[in-house]
């Protein structure tokens, strides 16, 4: 050990600090929303085909091939500076229902009865967003929308059994009574004032 008055040598504190590191474990910090933390089942490696979610009878798994929908991009209307004139940020996301394999079909047959207004002539049921001015903005708005639609006419209604309803209509009553009770006794009170100012 090399010491100079009081002070360790400087390159004998830096060999030993380096000594250390190197015979140290590497460790990292990993944030609670890290990959590995959000998908503990997944491998993480991009290269792996992941096999898609399949979509059964009405329960649609939210996932949607990009290779089976069109996008076509095309001038935005609106506001937006010269952006507007430059770049094609509207996007139009269309699939045909009939031919879809990627939905059941069931859900098909649904989302045609649903939507049949929004789908064209050749079958085609067509998303437009120009929400914002970025083209990508866009396409993740237009494929959110998509999804909801299908988990709209996915959705069943479910009927509630006669004793719901004979409590809802009870309810009803009840509110109603109470609705014409209270304009009955701000009527009197309107009524006694306008007596009042008669006298």
């Amino acid at each position: 050990m090399a010491f100079s008055g009081t002070r360790l040598s400087l390159s004998y504190i830096s060999r030993h600090i380096w000594g250390l590191q190197a015979s140290l474990p590497v460790m990292g910090y990993k944030s609670a929303v890290s990959l590995g933390k959000i998908y503990p089942s997944s491998d993480l490696c991009i290269t792996t085909l992941q096999t898609p979610p399949k979509t059964e009878g009405l329960n649609f798994s939210g996932y949607v091939p990009m290779d089976r929908v069109q996008v076509s991009y095309s001038r935005s209307s609106g506001p937006g500076g010269q952006n507007v004139n430059k770049i094609n940020t509207k996007v139009d996301l269309r699939f045909h229902v009939t031919t879809a394999d990627w939905l059941s079909q069931e859900l098909k047959e649904r989302i045609a009865e649903k939507y049949k207004s929004r789908v064209t002539v050749d079958g085609y049921l067509v998303i437009r967003s120009d929400k914002t001015r970025s083209q990508q903005l866009n396409l993740a708005d237009a494929m959110d929308k998509l999804r909801h639609m299908i988990h709209t006419a996915a959705h069943v209604q479910k009927i509630p059994p006669a004793e719901a309803e004979e409590r809802a209509r009870r309810r009803h009553e009840a509110s109603v009574r109470e609705r014409l009770r209270y304009k009955k006794a701000h009527s009197l009170i309107k009524q006694g004032r306008q007596n009042n100012e008669c006298d």
